[in-house]
């Protein structure tokens, strides 16, 4: 079985996210932005308290119960692919789990050991192991305007889209996710003879993937618009 070489993609996302991360923590200061590309693709540095996507469980102990459990859904979802791997599934099928896996550990790491090597773990945290921030950066707000003041319910109101804030990680997470769901017919048929047999696995691994992402919009950090976007110091 050749299981190096989904696993080293799982390594090579786990890699790029935590060096996008490291980049944007010693280069920029919370809240700043960077135009990358004209208006519509930004840099924007923001500290997500939650887990991939801005998941949050409101307790003292919230955070901590969230992480622990997030590591043991990771290690059902490695065993998941490497049994997969056994099986011989589909290699694009495996390649998605990869992309899952490595998104998943890469925000895993942020919530364990950034409170304590990054000390971004919140003020009121019990404890800065298993809470850290979730460091969020990639920012695609390709157009924006305000409802006419005659629109029920929206009047008045700014809208962005795209407004969440997210990672490498996130992305990674939900590329896995889409292609698994746009590909089941490929992903998940086998011809048996003449007989034509659809598997069951996509329900399980869409349900161990959203467990473990916890995606992509409950969500990832917001920025605030101009008019509300409060300061960061040196702005």
């Amino acid at each position: 079985m050749n299981y190096r070489k989904y696993f080293l993609i799982t390594l090579v996302v786990i890699g790029i996210d935590q060096a996008s991360k490291l980049l944007v923590y010693h280069n920029m200061y919370i809240h700043q932005e960077i135009n990358v590309l004209g208006s519509w693709f930004r840099l924007h540095y923001l500290l997500n308290p939650g887990m991939a996507f801005g998941i949050r469980w409101e307790n003292e102990f919230g955070k901590l119960a969230l992480t622990v459990f997030s590591i043991f859904v990771l290690m059902g979802l490695g065993y998941y692919l490497v049994s997969m791997i056994q099986k011989k599934a589909h290699a694009g099928f495996l390649v998605c789990l990869a992309l899952i896996l490595g998104g998943a550990i890469g925000n895993v790491i942020d919530s364990t050991f950034y409170g304590v090597y990054l000390n971004n773990a919140p003020l009121d945290a019990p404890t800065k192991w298993f809470h850290g921030q979730v460091i969020d950066m990639l920012y695609f707000p390709l157009f924006h305007f305000t409802w006419p003041e005659w629109v029920p319910l929206k009047g008045g109101e700014y809208f962005e889209f795209f407004s969440p804030v997210f990672n490498i990680a996130d992305s990674s997470i939900f590329i896995g996710v889409v292609i698994i769901l746009f590909s089941q017919r490929r992903f998940f048929k086998e011809e048996l003879g003449d007989t034509t047999v659809e598997t069951q696995v996509v329900q399980e691994t869409v349900q161990v993937t959203f467990t473990t992402s916890n995606s992509m919009e409950s969500d990832s950090q917001t920025p605030e618009s101009e008019e509300q976007k409060p300061k960061a110091s040196g702005e």
